[in-house]
């Protein structure tokens, strides 16, 4: 193949699992938190598809929908390094 089209270096994923995570960047212990907030992402989306026509229950629900979902963002996004913290403490 033409030097100009190579796109990626070679990979040895011969370990299996543990050299795709290692290529990724990622832990099992950052695959389980991914993964918690992902499912936390969907309850805040089902619970924001579940609202009601009364506005002040709507109002009430989405504000606990958004709060929801803010949280799973913040633990997709900085979940690895918290739990780290706690696990590695002397």
């Amino acid at each position: 193949m033409n030097a100009m089209f190579n796109l990626a270096a070679a990979q040895d994923l011969s370990g299996g699992f543990s050299d795709f995570f290692k290529t990724i960047g990622m832990t099992g212990a950052g695959l389980v938190t991914k993964g918690i907030a992902a499912v936390i992402a969907v309850i805040a989306v089902r619970m924001l598809l579940q609202l009601v026509g009364n506005p002040q229950v709507a109002l009430k629900k989405g504000s606990l929908a958004l709060g929801t979902l803010f949280v799973a963002v913040v633990l997709a996004l900085y979940g690895d390094t918290l739990f780290s913290t706690v696990t590695q403490a002397s």
